[in-house]
């Protein structure tokens, strides 16, 4: 299986980008074209590692290929830099959805932390609303044709400051308005779900959905203070799971398992993992298993039952695409049609949406795959 440089490739005599796909993890200041960034710093005075588009993703590349959380999450530092107005959120937003579209996502979801937008004078609500502006200008420019798209936020806080109720209660404000849940984000070792217990409280009181960063830097501690204290409906990656799972016999295809508490809990009430290969190469979050996507207990977990979906978690820092990753996923695994199906229906179930637009979802995935 060839797979290009965008990552397109046929699986069964269907192109994979043609399929249509549901993306739950996917931060907008990690999924700016390089060109954009460009073109921002330069409206604003910002000097930038490489001015050249191909360079700079390039660049972006090879600075988050580290093996550590906390180096990947350095390169943020330029993106969210040229995000600090209405019109730099605006068009990062609009070109987020159309690029979504162009990789045949029918249904996304955005996640990003107001908090990190405030330099240029704009209010959490202002930014918010920028955000909103240009998700709907995307939705708009794409309406109409064979690329049909929905996009909701998820509004994030930082997982290291203090401001986690007040995001919180912006993301209620804005329910109804574009937001359709909340996440935590940002260093997760040192910085458990169980410090922003109030806003948790709060969420929970007001029926908002959650998703929680966690089992990515951390591991099954970080999985269960999620899930008790954030009463995460999903865990954002989740991947270090699999640490509570030992592997006690393998035969060709069969794997004898025993399972801890907390693995079959995840397991038995289908709680999503919102994995992501390529990113969980470059952060070292599948470091205790190996070094190469083959290693990646994605496929343990998937034989297993679990609710495993696929995610690119940053776009350009792991220059990929969702169709990228489903593509090296089937490459490394020997996946069919049938299997990346699954894994969007996964997606499509664990979606921030009512059950009458998850069904609507779970048919156009349906149709489409049947196609």
């Amino acid at each position: 299986m060839a797979i290009d440089q965008h990552g397109d490739t046929t699986l069964d005599g269907v192109s994979i980008r043609s399929l249509p796909k549901v993306s739950l993890h996917d931060h907008l200041d990690g999924a700016l074209r390089p060109q954009t960034i460009i073109e921002l710093a330069d409206e604003i005075g910002l000097e930038v590692p490489q001015t050249d588009a191909a360079d700079l993703a390039d660049w972006f590349e090879d600075q988050s290929d580290s093996g550590s959380l906390v180096e990947y999450l350095k390169t943020f530092d330029l993106t969210t830099a040229v995000m600090q107005n209405a019109d730099g959120l605006r068009r990062v937003a609009r070109e987020f959805v159309e690029d979504l579209a162009a990789d045949g996502v029918i249904y996304g979801e955005v996640r990003w932390a107001p908090e990190q937008h405030l330099a240029g004078g704009l209010s959490l609500e202002e930014a918010v609303e920028a955000v909103q502006e240009g998700i709907e200008e995307g939705e708009d420019a794409v309406s109409g044709t064979d690329r049909d798209i929905r996009v909701g936020q998820l509004i994030t806080a930082m997982r290291h400051t203090d401001r986690s109720l007040e995001i919180a209660e912006l993301a209620v404000a804005f329910r109804g308005r574009g937001a359709v849940g909340f996440d935590i984000a940002g260093p997760e070792d040192g910085f458990p779900a169980s410090n922003h217990r109030a806003a948790f409280d709060y969420l929970a009181a007001q029926f908002f959905p959650t998703t929680v960063h966690a089992g990515e830097a951390a591991g099954l501690d970080s999985i269960r203070s999620a899930l008790i204290d954030g009463r995460a409906l999903r865990l954002g990656h989740g991947v270090r799971i699999a640490e509570d799972l030992e592997v006690i016999q393998q035969k060709g295809d069969e794997v004898l398992v025993t399972f801890g508490d907390l693995a079959r809990w995840v397991r038995d009430r289908e709680i999503p993992l919102e994995l992501s290969p390529s990113s969980n190469l470059q952060t070292g979050a599948i470091a205790a298993w190996g070094t190469g996507l083959e290693d990646h207990p994605f496929d343990l977990l998937y034989q297993l039952g679990f609710a495993v979906t696929v995610n690119v978690d940053n776009r350009t820092m792991s220059r990929t695409s969702l169709t990228r990753e489903l593509a090296l996923l089937a490459e490394t695994f020997d996946y069919r049609l049938e299997d990346l199906e699954a894994f969007q229906l996964n997606a499509a179930a664990g979606a921030f949406l009512s059950v009458e637009e998850r069904e609507e979802l779970i048919e156009l995935i349906g149709e489409g795959f049947g196609a």
